[in-house]
């Protein structure tokens, strides 16, 4: 067992003092009053020599815990993994030893909440989506049935008629677009890349940005929780674009890895104008991607612009799934 943090300084501390005090002791440096220069210009040195000597071997007895401050300064729990390497068995080794379970715990733990509130989120979109389609679409709908009765019985203010009519199945449309983003049927029914080219081909309109698809024909056979979150980070991303990129084309990429799926949605905007914003959607993207043992990067583009990357692990034989 090594030293502790107190008896490495009181070592060091004692073991200057006793050797100055040994040299003054038993040099034969004499000290008149008044001082000499000579003996002052000793007495000077020996002082120095002591002050930077104590002040390496205390530098070398508190540089890990430097470090570990450090560490908790920069520690991100969303990118785990973040150890400080433990090469000593005295006190300082076991304070960081400490803060590497410690990070273990937490990780566990932040990613078993993370896991619970993202399904509750999940719960509510269904609950919201269900509610908007049983309730407020047929709400709509019988709006829409009785402005078609009104204008065959009533031959007057066609116009109006026709107008209100066009209004309601406006607001229907989106009813129903809300309510398909909070729960998409589509990728429980048919699949990850059919409930993807749902989501892009209805992102083009809405947003007037073109959207470039390209799937592969053969992609392994994923978990619905890993399909839900790469549909939602396809989601949030294109959200992304359509909010800060100012873009005019967008790339959707979704192609199979060495023993993994990856997703890119890659757009020609402004880019991040430096390191990217840690905002409320791009967590939320870390947390799902987390989750599911992938690895999220958003970086700058080669071209200009934002790419979203995102790699899941896939099992190495599985069933492939089509493309629309």
């Amino acid at each position: 067992m090594g030293l502790s943090l107190f008896g490495r300084v009181f070592a060091v501390n004692a073991g200057l003092l006793s050797a100055v005090a040994a040299l003054l002791l038993l040099s034969p440096v004499e000290i008149d009053a008044p001082i000499k220069t000579t003996q002052a210009l000793i007495v000077l040195g020996v002082l120095v020599i002591g002050i930077a000597t104590n002040a390496v071997l205390l530098r070398r007895a508190v540089a890990p815990l430097e470090r570990l401050a450090q560490r908790m300064d920069a520690v991100d729990l969303l990118r785990p993994g973040q150890r400080l390497p433990v090469g000593r068995g005295d006190a300082v080794g076991r304070v960081v030893a400490a803060f590497n379970r410690m990070l273990d715990r937490l990780e566990s733990e932040r990613q078993q909440s993370a896991g619970r509130v993202l399904a509750a989120q999940e719960a509510e979109r269904v609950g919201i989506a269900r509610d908007l389609h049983d309730e407020v679409g047929q709400l709509l709908t019988g709006v829409l049935l009785q402005l078609n009765s009104i204008a065959e019985t009533v031959p007057g203010n066609r116009r109006e008629l026709d107008q209100a009519r066009e209004a309601v199945r406006r607001a229907l449309d989106e009813v129903r677009r809300i309510s398909s983003e909070l729960r998409p049927e589509m990728l429980e029914h048919l699949g990850l890349v059919s409930a993807l080219t749902e989501l892009s081909g209805s992102f083009a309109p809405v947003s007037g940005i073109r959207v470039e698809r390209r799937f592969d024909q053969a992609l392994p056979q994923l978990s619905a929780d890993t399909e839900l979150a790469v549909y939602r980070i396809a989601q949030e991303s294109l959200t992304n674009v359509a909010r800060h990129s100012g873009a005019a084309h967008v790339t959707i990429t979704l192609e199979r890895g060495i023993d993994s799926v990856v997703l890119r949605v890659v757009d020609d905007g402004r880019g991040l104008g430096g390191a990217p914003a840690e905002h409320g959607g791009l967590r939320s993207m870390r947390e799902r991607a987390l989750l599911i043992g992938g690895a999220l990067a958003v970086k700058e583009a080669a071209a200009g612009g934002v790419e979203v990357r995102l790699e899941v692990p896939a099992p190495p034989v599985g069933q492939a799934v089509g493309v629309d």
